[in-house]
C-alpha cells in the first residue's frame, strides 16, 4: 500500500523568514520506506522517458537524483555553484529575488544526444531548474524530463518550465 508522503514532510512557518512556509523533506529522507517510494516513482517516470543521464543541483538534487541514477544503472552529473568543480565547466546564471547566482557543469558531463532527467526536492520559481536545464542543453543534453518531491504551486515555476515534462510527487 501507498504511502502518503504528505505525512513525512515537516512545515516550518517563517523559515528562513516571515511569511515563508519552509517544506522540509528531512522526515521523508529519514523514513526508508517513504524515501523508497519516492524514489521508485522518480525511477519509473526516468524509465519511460528512456533516461540515460541523472543532472541535479546542489545540494538536494543530488539526494533525490543519486539513488535514481544508481537504481537506473545510469550516471549523475552534479551542477555546483561557482569554485566547487575543478576541471572545464559552462556555466548559467539565473535571477533570484536580490540579484543573480550562477551554476556550473563540468563540459563532458553530459554527451552530445543524451537523454537527461533533472531531479530537484523542490519547484519553487524555477530559477535554478532552468540553470540547469540551460547547462544540459548547453552541453548538447535533451532534457527528457524533470522530477521534483514538491512544487509549490503558489511560485509559479512550472511555468518556467512549461516546455518540458514535469513529474511532482506533492503539490503545495
Amino acid at each position: 500500500m501507498a504511502l502518503d508522503l504528505t505525512k513525512y514532510v515537516s512545515s516550518i512557518p517563517d523559515y528562513p523568514e516571515k511569511g515563508i512556509i519552509f517544506r522540509d523533506i528531512s522526515p521523508l529522507m529519514a523514513n526508508g520506506e517513504a524515501y523508497k517510494q519516492a524514489t521508485a516513482q522518480i525511477v519509473q517516470f526516468a524509465r519511460d522517458k528512456g533516461v540515460q543521464m541523472i543532472v541535479g543541483p546542489e545540494a538536494r538534487g543530488f539526494i533525490v537524483g543519486c539513488p535514481v541514477a544508481y537504481e537506473l544503472g545510469v550516471g549523475f552529473a552534479p551542477a555546483r555553484k561557482k569554485g566547487k568543480l575543478p576541471r572545464e565547466t559552462v556555466k548559467a546564471t539565473y535571477t533570484l529575488e536580490y540579484g543573480t547566482a550562477e551554476l556550473y557543469m563540468h563540459k563532458d558531463a553530459v554527451k552530445p544526444g543524451q537523454h537527461v532527467l533533472v531531479t530537484d526536492d523542490l519547484l519553487a520559481t524555477g530559477g535554478t531548474i532552468g540553470a540547469t536545464i540551460d547547462l544540459v542543453e548547453q552541453l548538447g543534453g535533451i532534457v527528457v524530463g524533470c522530477a521534483f518531491i514538491i512544487e509549490l504551486d503558489a511560485l509559479k515555476g512550472h511555468e518556467k518550465i512549461k516546455d518540458y515534462d514535469v513529474l511532482t510527487l506533492m503539490h503545495y
